[in-house]
């Protein structure tokens, strides 16, 4: 692991570069493509900062429709039980378990948390009402 510049200050710097420097020199379809690539760059750097708390929060509601399981310590083994679970709980739906009763409910509690923490990382924050765009 690297101390400095993180990978937070390394991916500003690419978007600040691209914002500040790219866009504004470019004309047509590059400068489309360059706040694209900005645009990027701002979901990678939030997916990032909240990456440990949404699969926390998937392994946790996982746990409560599927019963506990052993967690993984390596990411890219938490991940493939996350789909192995997923997959699991995708049986149980087909199969007509959440058709009715708790465990619809608790799946649709499930879903709403994981599609917000999805939402959260995909869209740009919005400005409020009283914030000028």
């Amino acid at each position: 692991m690297n101390d400095r510049p993180t990978t937070t200050e390394l991916l500003a710097a690419v978007e600040r570069f691209l914002e500040e420097s790219a866009v504004p020199a470019l004309d047509g379809p590059a400068k489309y493509h360059a706040r694209v690539a900005a645009n990027v760059v701002r979901i990678v750097a939030r997916e990032l900062a909240c990456e440990d708390e949404h699969v926390a929060h998937e392994w946790d509601g996982l746990a409560t429709l599927l019963g506990d399981a052993p967690k993984p310590a390596a990411r890219d083994a938490l991940h493939a039980a996350i789909r192995a679970r997923n997959e699991a709980l995708v049986r149980r739906i087909r199969a007509g378990e959440a058709d009715a009763g708790a465990f619809r409910e608790a799946l649709l509690a499930h879903l709403s948390r994981v599609v917000a923490d999805k939402l959260d990382v995909a869209q740009p924050p919005r400005p409020s009402p009283r914030t000028k765009p």
